[in-house]
């Protein structure tokens, strides 16, 4: 039986660090980055989505950025082939795949430990009236509907992930049973050596509220321009960064209040994110390069070790 292939993967909140960690390792261990966000797939948005800038994306090869239009649906199940076929690809040419994103669920689908369940949706016509149902009246409703016959799923699926809970309230209607009952068996697919990024909580948020201003400054409300364009039911128009700031674009509020949404949003996303990763990956290694960049060092390290 063939090892799995090691990779090191890189999560965190938005806004600790993790890209320009990335760009380090793999200098270091002559890798390519793999993108575990849902939204650097979207073409176009950049500055919202914190991508590697252009520059950053010449020092080392990046893959599974802008690689869809803003107007697609792009499923978690697409991410997982393509992510999977980018890692074939480094290791067949002898290097190190880093996985690196704060989208929790694609990360654990990539690795094998929430694999996505096989069964379908019949009913397109059923998906349709939830999307606009979604787009008018948020997403409350639809989340009820499905606590009413898969609890587990409701509670597991993030908020903004309107089509997973489309597809777990149609398919627990459909088979009548659950949902979250009929996920394969877990099986972690890589042998991973993976990376948490944190540091102190009011550093952590002093940091995601200068970055606001830095991406405002960049001309983010340009992109904000094209997200408030794009058809209802885009994901990419749910995209935390965008949303925020559709009442400035409007007129309906001033931008120094848009920017304190978007800021208190980002917020609390990060405080998300921290609590997805600690309470479902039993196998971080946490490190604080914000308060102790010295740890640099143990991280190579620790790299070198698990190589």
């Amino acid at each position: 039986m063939n090892e799995r292939p090691k990779i090191v993967v890189i999560v965190g909140p938005t806004a600790v660090g993790k890209t320009v960690l990335s760009l380090e390792i793999a200098q270091k261990f002559n890798g390519e980055i793999v993108s575990g966000d849902s939204m650097q797939i979207y073409r176009q948005l950049d500055i919202g989505t914190a991508k590697a800038t252009r520059a950053e994306q010449r020092i080392v090869p990046h893959h599974l950025i802008d690689i869809a239009e803003p107007t697609e649906h792009f499923s978690a199940a697409q991410f997982v082939d393509l992510a999977r076929e980018a890692i074939d690809d480094i290791t067949a040419r002898q290097k190190l795949p880093i996985v690196v994103g704060g989208t929790g669920f694609y990360i654990q689908a990539l690795l094998g430990d929430r694999p996505l369940a096989e069964v379908g949706v019949d009913d397109q016509a059923s998906v349709d009236k939830w999307l606009t149902n979604v787009a008018q009246q948020g997403e409350q409703e639809l989340r009820e509907a499905v606590r009413l016959v898969d609890p587990v799923s409701a509670q597991r699926i993030l908020p903004g992930q309107t089509r997973r809970l489309i597809r777990a309230l149609l398919v627990s209607e459909q088979t009548g049973r659950p949902f979250s009952e009929q996920q394969p068996v877990p099986e972690r697919k890589y042998d991973a050596y993976i990376i948490g990024l944190s540091t102190v909580r009011e550093q952590l948020y002093a940091r995601i509220n200068h970055r606001v201003i830095q991406m405002v400054e960049a001309g983010l409300m340009t992109e904000v321009a094209l997200a408030y364009a794009l058809p209802d039911d885009a994901t990419a128009k749910k995209a935390i960064g965008y949303k925020e700031l559709f009442p400035v674009l409007t007129n309906d509020v001033p931008l120094e209040m848009g920017i304190s949404k978007l800021q208190q949003a980002s917020r609390q996303y990060a405080k998300r994110q921290l609590t997805w990763f600690n309470n479902q990956f039993q196998d971080i290694h946490w490190y604080d390069l914000v308060a102790h960049p010295t740890q640099l060092t143990a991280i190579f390290e620790a790299i070198i070790d698990f190589m």
